[in-house]
């Protein structure tokens, strides 16, 4: 059974809310480099071909549609959340502020649709469990979020090019716990994440 992403924003429509935001983030599971998280508020009745979670699309379809999006949304924001902002409140809490100043940037929004996270914003919302599968807002966040995010981490690619923070993003894999192990932590690496914490505490 294929999940229909426009059920929740036509359900919600049909209650009279207009402006639905869609919230999600990008890098919570990343030992390196910033958070990044989006707002994505779409037109009613808005469908866009090929929508969907940003870990389900390949690079080239994530940059395609986060034109389109851009392009055709009512309201797009996003916040990066420093690495060192991570390490001071932690991953979770980074992501909560991330999305709550997305948020709070909105001019129109009277409804929020949450990726399975709480927020203390002005406008009620729901929160849903792998809601960037289930939600097309959300998704449309989740592209923006994961766009941002990777273009970022290509930039730090060129600053750092001994990481090739281009092919993993950050991301705990077997080729940059090898380059961590031989050229050492890097500022912007975080330092409260445990594969980095135990190499900054060898001997």
């Amino acid at each position: 059974m294929i999940f229909d992403i426009y059920k929740y924003e036509e359900e919600l429509n049909n209650k009279g809310y207009k402006y639905i935001a869609g919230c999600d983030e990008a890098g919570r599971g990343p030992m390196a480099g910033p958070l990044v998280a989006a707002s994505v508020i779409l037109p009613i009745g808005y469908k866009l071909d090929g929508l969907n979670d940003s870990k389900k699309l390949t690079p080239k379809k994530r940059d395609q549609l986060f034109d389109i999006i851009n392009r055709d949304a009512i309201q797009v924001e996003y916040e990066v959340i420093s690495v060192e902002d991570v390490d001071m409140i932690n991953v979770l809490e980074a992501s909560r502020l991330a999305m709550t100043r997305c948020v709070n940037r909105m001019k129109n929004v009277d409804y929020v649709l949450t990726d399975c996270m709480d927020l203390d914003i002005r406008v009620p919302y729901l929160s849903l469990i792998k809601g960037d599968a289930k939600s097309a807002s959300i998704a449309a966040a989740s592209v923006i979020a994961k766009v941002v995010r990777d273009r970022i981490m290509l930039e730090l690619d060129k600053e750092y090019p001994d990481y090739q923070f281009a092919k993993h993003k950050g991301y705990v894999t077997k080729l940059h716990m090898e380059l961590l192990d031989k050229y050492g932590v890097s500022p912007v690496h975080r330092k409260s994440f445990s594969p980095v914490s135990e190499r900054m505490n060898r001997k």
